[in-house]
């Protein structure tokens, strides 16, 4: 087997079974990862140094395809159900021996990296893919060790990733061509059918969040900065909602946009990398996020190109909506030289609410923090087909369902402990809609809520009164500095206040329906401070 590349570790591919290769590419460089995706026709090089790739038919994560192996020595603490589907050992058996297979006399990438910033939590996670780019989007979004160290590198889980190897249902047990299998007791992570990127870092995500809270540690869908007083603040957040962009303040240090834990000893980055959404990106609105994404070393997936001046057209959503940019964090000016910081002051819940009465603004108790972290809520437009104009409500759970292996409140009782032990206040901004429903009032501006955000975080609402709403029971600031007052209560901004009331009360309804799943689970003051619907 021909092997190239700077440091190969001791640890060689035979140890995963992946044998007879026609080249392995241990740990390349950016720009020689660069040289062989254009060798090999995978992507195109973008005016400013992107190289741009398309994913084919997947332009999203395909949740269910996702599959857990049903072993006796983890089975127990899974949480199994929608989310998290069964394989049996057999199956996984099957489909490992054809990849390995597959991968015979193929070029292969391997990629050997970090998962987790903090030395203490942190797993080595292995990527051996079969292209390039993908390659290329490991050493992007994991952490990259010193060359010292990856000699003897031994990860502590591996992916096997070949997007062009396509499972079959009849025997694999799957439900389609694309497979996302993760068996804990085997520490391997098979991955295929698939040439979406974000397959590869949510498996270990999943697998931090299976292995972090027997440790006391909470792993979060969120990112995180810290402010100039040293203090933390972490943005729980779906996709939407702008978790990314508010987080990326060039008044604050970017600690990490996607995935961290809290410790006993503060907030840690899983990431060395950012995965932000890149549609309708530009220099205006997102200064740093767009900057990053012109730069060479990122990929950039499923934007089109200008075919005249090959600039990328952050506007075009023929590919997909879910148009994305991956670079190294510190393409983010200054951004966390460490990806550390202390226990967070504060707790961003963002929620995209296209329903428009959800307040812009709002003050959560530490009970309602664990009621709204359970809820997970949001609301996806059903999209810009002609005819559709409802919006659609979406509840998952603790911002993150797909990626959680253990139960909900395994998580939420970390959450509200470590809150009670460090003194987080909790906030939950709307970055959707005001003065009426999606197709009818406006989206909240973002300069509002940036300034929203701003005052939260740096204590400017320490002294001002609330109000609880009447619908939501959410404590409303009477005042936000450079905000207009009418801004800060939803119905207000309505030209038909009972209109206001039947749409709040159909959403406190979701929010009922959907909580009743946790009803025997969480303690009667988490209960108390949920969402009643009136009568």
């Amino acid at each position: 087997m021909k092997q190239t590349g700077p440091v190969i570790s001791t640890f060689g591919l035979e140890n995963h079974g992946v044998e007879n290769t026609q080249a392995a590419h241990w740990n390349l460089s950016i720009p020689a990862l660069y040289q062989h995706a254009l060798r090999r026709s995978e992507g195109e090089l973008a005016a400013g140094g992107g190289l741009v790739v398309v994913t084919g038919k997947y332009t999203g994560r395909s949740p269910k395809d996702k599959y857990i192996v049903d072993e006796p020595e983890n089975s127990d603490n899974i949480w199994w159900g929608p989310v998290n589907n069964r394989i049996s050992v057999e199956n996984f058996e099957t489909m490992r021996k054809r990849m390995l297979a597959y991968l015979q006399n193929r070029e292969v990438f391997v990629q050997d990296c970090y998962a987790g910033a903090d030395p203490d939590y942190r797993i080595k996670v292995r990527v051996v893919t079969e292209t390039a780019w993908h390659s290329l989007f490991a050493s992007n979004m994991f952490i990259n060790p010193p060359a010292d160290e990856l000699a003897g590198f031994v990860p502590d889980f591996t992916v096997l990733h070949a997007p062009n190897l396509q499972s079959i249902p009849s025997i694999d047990g799957t439900k389609s061509e694309v497979f996302v299998m993760l068996n804990f007791a085997e520490r391997l992570i098979l991955v295929g059918g698939s040439h979406y990127t974000g397959e590869i870092k949510k498996t270990i995500f999943s697998v931090l969040n299976y292995l972090l809270p027997a440790q006391n540690v909470l792993p979060m869908h969120c990112s995180a900065n810290i402010g100039t007083d040293g203090n933390s603040t972490i943005f729980f957040g779906l996709s939407g909602t702008g978790k990314t962009t508010l987080s990326s303040d060039p008044t604050r240090t970017l600690i990490g946009d996607d995935e961290h834990g809290w410790s006993s000893k503060g907030v840690f980055n899983f990431e060395g990398g950012c995965y932000a959404k890149a549609i309708n990106l530009s220099a205006e609105a997102e200064p740093e996020i767009y900057e990053a994404s012109m730069r060479f070393g990122t990929v950039l997936e499923n934007v089109t190109l200008d075919p005249a001046t090959g600039m990328p057209n952050f506007d075009d959503d023929s590919l997909t909506e879910n148009t994305r940019s991956s670079y190294p964090i510190d393409f983010i000016p200054g951004i966390s030289e460490t990806g550390l910081g202390g226990h967070p002051t504060n707790i961003i819940m963002l929620t995209a609410d296209a329903f428009g009465v959800l307040p812009p603004i709002s003050r959560l108790t530490p009970d309602q923090a664990m009621y709204h972290f359970l809820s997970g809520y949001t609301a996806r437009l059903a999209g810009t087909e002609r005819g559709v104009d409802e919006p659609e409500a979406t509840f998952s759970t603790c911002f993150g369902a797909p990626f959680l292996p253990r139960h909900p409140t395994v998580y939420a009782k970390l959450l509200g402990q470590k809150m009670e032990e460090h003194g987080a206040e909790c906030w939950l901004i709307n970055t959707g809609w005001s003065g009426g429903s999606y197709g009818t009032g406006d989206r909240i501006k973002l300069a509002h809520t940036r300034a929203m955000v701003r005052a939260a975080v740096e204590g400017k609402l320490a002294g001002v009164s609330v109000a609880p709403d009447p619908n939501f029971g959410l404590l409303i600031p009477n005042a936000v500095p450079e905000i207009p007052g009418e801004v800060l209560n939803p119905r207000k901004t309505w030209e038909n206040p009972k209109s206001y009331d039947s749409t709040a009360r159909d959403l406190a309804q979701r929010f009922e329906a959907n909580f009743a799943q946790f009803e025997g689970e969480v303690v009667d003051s988490v209960k108390a401070a949920g969402i009643r619907a009136a009568a």
